[in-house]
């Protein structure tokens, strides 16, 4: 278990992400916010979700862009009534679908600032809140030093070119090559359903305004104690972020996982998926190992702050949620 830190929460939590059992617990900051959620009379206050944890020497703070939902039938595998039957089972059903969170993390060391993934700056959803995370942190995007983005759609690659512009101007940009190629190559443009042309935009936008982007190659490190984990599937170049430092870990996984039918059921699939038998082929490699190793994980979708492990439960693989806050 990471050493994890005092500042778990900065600001209350939104009343729609905070249940009433955790108020009771003290870590909520900002007098004014609490004292307006008690008004009746006014509307909640909208805050900021953050949360933080410790791994050796690094600082891994959640931060959130937003959600959106997908409708019931966006997942292969399943139909939408049993997807949504799972949903009602689990406590998370809503009228317009599954609803996922976009995580983003800010990895820190006390010398650079490496932030995984950039969100879908509301070209999806309800988003566009990554800025606002930062600033709650007291930080500008010109003082990231790096962006790893785990793949290239739209919802992991957005905010870096919101507005057509470079929005991360110091930063170095890591993407897996395999992916490059694929989100700029026209053949596979021209051959992609509807839904998927605006990541190819996107790509194409990246790939103009980052001139110091580096396309890497397989698994290496970034810096000491930041690296970069093959997860290939969801799109050719798909990958994860292990950091680990004191014996202490921690992976993001991106989009290995989703809410409601993962980890208990590999051959369910998300619509946007490139490629769904190697997708499944990872998910069967990954969610057995990681039950048995106990891996602390980190997910972009899952509900907020995205953190947990994959766990064996009776012969059934489950997500378990991290036991993070309000630890010493």
């Amino acid at each position: 278990m990471p050493k994890l830190s005092r500042r778990a929460f900065a600001s209350a939590l939104p009343l729609g992400l905070l249940g009433g059992s955790l108020l009771g617990g003290g870590m909520i900051e900002g007098s004014s916010a609490l004292a307006a959620t008690q008004d009746t009379g006014k509307a909640p206050v909208s805050v900021t979700p953050l949360a933080q944890i410790r791994i050796g020497r690094f600082t891994v703070t959640a931060l959130t862009d937003g959600y959106a939902d997908m409708p019931y039938n966006y997942f292969p595998g399943r139909t939408a009534a049993e997807v949504e039957q799972a949903a009602v089972a689990q406590f998370t059903a809503r009228a317009s679908g599954v609803r996922f969170l976009f995580n983003q993390y800010l990895v820190e060391d006390g010398e650079r600032r490496i932030l995984i993934d950039a969100g879908a700056a509301g070209s999806i959803g309800q988003t566009g809140r990554l800025p606002q995370a930062l600033a709650a942190l007291g930080l500008q995007r010109d003082q990231i030093d790096a962006v790893i983005v785990t793949h290239m759609h739209q919802d992991h690659m957005g905010g870096l070119i919101l507005g057509g512009k470079n929005n991360y101007p110091n930063a170095e940009l890591y993407i897996d090559r395999r992916d490059v190629a694929h989100w700029i190559d026209p053949a596979k443009r021209n051959g992609a359903p509807d839904y998927l042309q605006t990541s190819f935009k996107m790509a194409d936008e990246v790939v103009r305004l980052y001139p110091r982007l580096q396309a890497i190659d397989g698994e290496r490190e970034i810096v000491p104690g930041v690296s970069i984990v093959d997860l290939t599937g969801h799109t050719p170049g798909h990958i994860g972020v292990r950091v680990e430092d004191g014996g202490q870990s921690l992976i993001m996984v991106s989009d290995m996982i989703f809410p409601v039918v993962h980890p208990g059921a590999t051959d369910v699939f998300f619509l946007f998926e490139q490629d769904p038998a190697a997708a499944k082929a990872m998910r069967d490699r990954f969610f057995p190992r990681a039950a048995s190793e106990g891996t602390l994980i980190a997910a972009t979708h899952m509900p907020f702050p995205g953190l947990g492990r994959v766990v064996a439960d009776r012969g059934q693989m489950r997500w378990q949620t991290a036991d993070w806050a309000l630890q010493n």
